[in-house]
């Protein structure tokens, strides 16, 4: 059972905030400084394909303000073997350890792979990487992952880029029961209303980028989501009051006060 801390580890990092950005779909990149500035986020996810030391005005790491633990993914791979040359890639160019496992193959729904992930973080945290992977909500692939030194599991709220909301919900509250390690929801989170809720289940963080960049406006959206995911955090915290099937009145009833 996750602990109810504030405090969030992930690897050996502490990270101060639970609301993770991508990097992508941006109709121009330049507008990336302003919204990590109103995510306040400290991880930022990127495509290794995006980063180009060689063309400095063609690499999105030139909007990515210093400080940010910088997560690159493996989007692309189709098996674990894939994932495996991409990690070692990014790492031989700089971008440091953390690694978002993205096996993928299926070209129409975008579900990953959670076979060859496992594959892939059983040779990449041998290798001293800090592995997240992107998974479908299985309880017992998150348990090899956690077996296989993963730093995290991070399950699909829905498809990929779809804005669908918490499609898998009660296969995720299984995850957040049973694993020691953090449970962070990635993909499919399209509303502010989408993060509170994964963050009152009890999931240690969101990670999200199709429904802030395809907004008419990305910046505020993103304060948005950072206010969502910091009162889902609160909610959760807090403990909610149990759901009730009838009515239970806020004020006792006003029977003896009128004399009946």
């Amino acid at each position: 059972m996750n602990s109810h801390s504030d405090q969030l580890v992930i690897g050996s990092k502490v990270v101060r905030s639970r609301l993770i950005t991508g990097s992508g779909k941006y109709r121009d990149d330049r507008i990336i400084k302003d919204v990590l500035e109103a995510a306040q986020c400290d991880i930022i996810t990127v495509a290794l394909r995006r980063i180009d030391f060689d063309n400095p005005s063609e690499n999105m790491l030139a909007h990515v303000p210093e400080g940010k633990i910088l997560l690159p993914n493996t989007s692309g791979a189709r098996n674990a073997q894939e994932a495996i040359r991409l990690a070692r890639l990014a790492r031989a160019m700089g971008c440091g350890e953390w690694i978002k496992i993205e096996v993928i193959s299926d070209n129409t729904y975008l579900l990953p792979d959670n076979q060859e992930t496992v594959r892939a973080t059983e040779t990449l945290v041998k290798e001293g990487f800090v592995v997240l992977p992107y998974m479908c909500p299985d309880l017992y692939a998150a348990r090899r992952l956690a077996d296989a030194g993963a730093a995290a599991v991070m399950p699909l709220g829905a498809p990929i880029g779809s804005n669908r909301g918490l499609k898998t919900l009660e296969l995720i509250e299984i995850l957040v029961s049973e694993m020691t390690i953090p449970v962070i929801v990635d993909a499919g989170l399209g509303k502010p209303s989408h993060a509170a809720q994964a963050m009152e289940l009890g999931v240690d963080a969101v990670l999200l980028n199709t429904a802030i960049a395809t907004s008419d406006d990305p910046v505020a959206m993103a304060k948005a989501f950072r206010l969502a995911v910091e009162a889902g955090r609160l909610a959760y915290l807090a403990g909610m009051g149990a759901a009730s099937k009838t009515a239970r009145a806020s004020s006792p009833p006003l029977t003896g006060f009128l004399g009946e």
